[in-house]
């Protein structure tokens, strides 16, 4: 027999519709509170409380966003994250701030010489204590770095990783998740150290979330960096309990949909878990695209862990940027956006999502690839063309370029060099992957004169948090502050949520009470 029983909305009581009110607007903001929603005298009624015979607008709090269990592994109270942008962009000052504010923010450690990753390092360890990760990206063309980077955060202690650009998962990142791992006192599994993973291929998804690689457990055992007994632990724990879906984003991306992506890796997860049946679960997380109330609420109704920001940080205060980039990023719109060759990937044909408006660097960096291409090495390039980009994109001759890098790689991986000398055609990628790793660096130091030549990483959304904020105090960059922006976005994401409950119940809703416009962090301090 069919259930016969009427929704709330087919009570005479309850109003079909909700217009917008002062009161309404009120009780909305009240987020912790529960409301009845009845009618009086034709009038909608809102009554602090539930009852059985109206709708209800449910509590909800910041802090009831995402996963319980993600908060708790990671001693949160919020289930925000600050990913890591390369070069430092997400500084210290940034995993500070959303540290202390009890969210989790990472350095950018990316791109950084292995001395200030350090200095970072403590910076970030040695003030009062607060709830911080460090980056690891995936080298393939420098593995040594991989092995540098993981052997400087055991040494220092660092408990988190955010495993980022990996297609394969390396030795190094292995070591860094395995090491210390123990059976309890209970006959349970302990890892003192965990792993972020981001992805945006179901593929990876899967080698993140399944246990280590029984020939890299085995190269750890005979290097004496496992013992056999914890080699065998380690074969019962996923490499992450925690990956993040990353969709459009800035930087290294696959330009995917959010909403097709995290659903397939959270039925991957589904499918994983019942498989493996961890102890601790897994967990998926939402990145790229996130920057306005509606599209944190639209990942924690879909099902995310967590939420990650990324490009909207780029343009807050704490950042490592520039004035000048943030002033550029806050002018953005969602179309200024290009992709062009990746320096560290480059001869791969890897590109990266960066912002266009107001720089040459798309159209330059991707003609370089052409040219790699097309031509084994640069004297084999028109002596026009070869004059422009010692013009313009070099302001030198490649020669000089050369010998800067060579002794560049002398230093730190000398059979580079030593290749290059005997390969004009990579000689020429690697004077071409000067012009791609400097253009990055140009816009951190605020050089005007390279403007042109600004690689800065950034998504569409990017744009879209400055249609959000226009007209408000937050479009201007020196006044936002990224505990400000991720308050807005986390408090804006509970409203939506608790009017979402709403609908759900049949209840039509006047499209101005879904207006999450920004706020100041005093006036949103009572949910926080």
């Amino acid at each position: 027999m069919e259930n016969s029983l009427p929704s709330p909305a087919q009570n005479a009581e309850i109003p079909l519709s909700l217009p917008y009110s002062a009161e309404a607007v009120s009780c909305l903001r009240d987020l912790g509170r529960p409301y009845s929603l009845a009618i009086l005298d034709g009038n909608p009624v809102f009554t602090p409380g539930i009852s059985p015979s109206a709708a209800i607008l449910p509590g909800c709090l910041p802090a009831n966003l995402g996963d319980p269990g993600f908060c708790r592994a990671h001693n949160l109270k919020y289930a925000y994250v600050g990913g890591s942008m390369a070069n430092g962009i997400s500084s210290t000052k940034l995993a500070e701030a959303l540290g202390n504010a009890g969210m989790l923010g990472f350095y950018g450690s990316a791109g950084q010489p292995l001395g200030e990753v350090e200095k970072a390092i403590d910076r970030m360890q040695s003030g009062p204590s607060f709830n911080f990760g460090v980056n690891l990206i995936s080298s393939p063309s420098d593995p040594a770095l991989e092995t540098a980077l993981v052997d400087l955060y055991l040494r220092r202690g660092v408990r988190l990783i955010e495993a980022s650009a990996f297609i394969n998962l390396t030795l190094p990142l292995i070591r860094f998740r395995t090491a210390g791992i123990r059976r309890n006192t209970a006959g349970g599994i302990e890892t003192p150290n965990r792993v972020i993973g981001k992805i945006s291929r179901t593929e990876v998804a899967a080698r993140f979330f399944s246990p280590p690689e029984e020939k890299l457990l085995r190269e750890l055992v005979s290097r004496g960096e496992l013992t056999a007994e914890q080699a065998g632990l380690a074969s019962h724990i996923p490499v992450a309990e925690d990956v993040t879906a990353e969709a459009d984003s800035g930087g290294h991306t696959d330009n995917r949909p959010l909403v097709n992506l995290l659903p397939a890796i959270i039925a991957l997860r589904d499918r994983i878990q019942e498989d493996r049946a961890y102890a601790s679960g897994l967990r998926v997380g939402a990145g790229g695209g996130i920057a306005s109330p509606e599209s944190a609420a639209a990942a924690f109704m879909m099902g995310a862990a967590y939420i990650v920001v990324g490009s909207v940080n780029q343009a807050c205060v704490e950042s490592g940027t520039s004035g000048l980039v943030r002033k550029l990023l806050a002018a953005a719109e969602q179309a200024d956006v290009a992709m062009a060759a990746a320096a560290d990937m480059f001869e791969m044909g890897v590109k990266v999502q960066i912002l266009k408006r107001g720089t040459m660097f798309a159209m330059r960096a991707n003609k370089l690839y052409d040219y790699y291409r097309a031509y084994n090495s640069f004297e084999e390039i028109p002596a026009e063309t070869r004059a422009v980009m010692e013009r313009d994109y070099f302001r030198a001759s490649f020669d000089e370029i050369w010998r800067g890098t060579r002794e560049y790689f002398l230093e730190r991986d000398p059979s580079k060099a030593e290749r290059a000398e005997k390969e004009p055609k990579f000689k020429m990628a690697l004077v071409f992957r000067w012009y791609l790793s400097q253009s990055s660096r140009w816009p951190l130091a605020g050089d005007e004169s390279r403007k042109l030549d600004y690689q800065v990483w950034c998504g569409p959304s990017m744009g879209a948090f400055n249609e959000w904020a226009k007209g408000s105090f937050l479009e201007r960059p020196e006044d936002r502050d990224a505990v400000t922006v991720a308050y807005n976005l986390l408090a804006g994401a509970a409203a939506l949520t608790r009017l979402h409950a709403l609908r759900c119940q049949g209840i039509a809703v006047d499209p101005r009470l879904a207006r999450q416009e920004p706020r100041t962090r005093d006036q949103l301090s009572r949910y926080f």
